[in-house]
């Protein structure tokens, strides 16, 4: 298997490039924050019909104590599970799970006196034909294609924003406006220990990029097919790291208000 896991110190954390072949990565700690409190993970599984890119990506709350530790022992332990599971040749959906309640428990041992650390929580296994999306909060995953018509957001955030637009109470745009906006409904944490986390399945329709990103990279693009306009193919299908480095750049260049990470698993026709 190849991993790269995140960095311990606070200032190699600050900005990181990840490269594990088959899937990439980027986090930053942005224009505004003093610590990056985003996390990511990345792995190949080894498996009977080939490699397998995996990806898990945390956003640690800044509103409940030790943000930047929350995400980073979600990441480490959501992969360290995640790939375990996947190569022991459980079904990806059952390895997501395990990966997020492992995960979950992780964050709730980390409980002390100063209350109860919680982040966000998404994963992807992206076997050839079929990705698997796991996640609690309101870090995203995108399809990204050439074709505008293609793209599409695969998770449906989980926050008072989207619940006002479910509802019909708001628009996007009004439910994005709000001071609550970024208000999550669930996580991974103490505060919440049963974990429920949305799944979904998806089939690559032809070539694209998978991009698993915090809200740091997301609120300056929010729709898929823009968000797509800032990548270029198909250099994204052969050099998706200088891609991913051009994203955060986009997002630090745009305001940088929180922390972005932005992972990304480039589909060709084959693999």
């Amino acid at each position: 298997m190849t991993m790269v896991m995140p960095a311990d110190s606070a200032e190699e954390r600050n900005h990181a490039e990840l490269d594990a072949g088959l899937v990439v990565g980027v986090t930053d700690r942005g224009v505004r924050h003093q610590q990056n409190e985003d996390a990511i993970a990345l792995q190949i599984a080894q498996v009977a019909s080939g490699p397998i890119p995996l990806a898990v990506v945390s956003d640690g709350v800044s509103s409940a104590p030790r943000p930047d530790e929350a995400s980073l022992v979600a990441v480490r332990t959501g992969i360290s599970v995640l790939a375990a599971s996947v190569q022991e040749g459980h079904e990806p959906v059952t390895a997501s799970v395990a990966a997020a309640q492992a995960a979950a428990q992780a964050l709730r041992d980390l409980a002390g006196a100063d209350g109860a650390p919680a982040a966000t929580y998404v994963s992807a296994v992206a076997a050839p034909d079929l990705v698997t999306i796991c996640w609690l909060g309101d870090s995203r995953v995108y399809w990204l294609s050439q074709d505008p018509a293609e793209c599409e957001r695969l998770t449906r955030d989980d926050s008072l924003a989207e619940e006002l637009v479910t509802a019909g109470l708001a628009t996007p745009e009004e439910a994005m406006a709000s001071p609550q906006a970024h208000v999550i409904t669930r996580w991974l944490g103490a505060d919440l220990p049963a974990v429920d986390p949305q799944l979904t399945q998806f089939r690559p329709p032809g070539p694209g990029v998978l991009a698993v990103c915090t809200d740091g990279l997301w609120n300056y693009r929010p729709e898929a097919a823009d968000l797509a306009s800032l990548v270029p193919f198909p250099a994204a299908l052969t050099d998706p790291l200088d891609v991913a480095v051009s994203l955060v750049k986009f997002a630090v260049d745009a305001g940088g208000m929180d922390n972005i990470t932005v992972a990304l698993i480039p589909f060709a026709e084959a693999r």
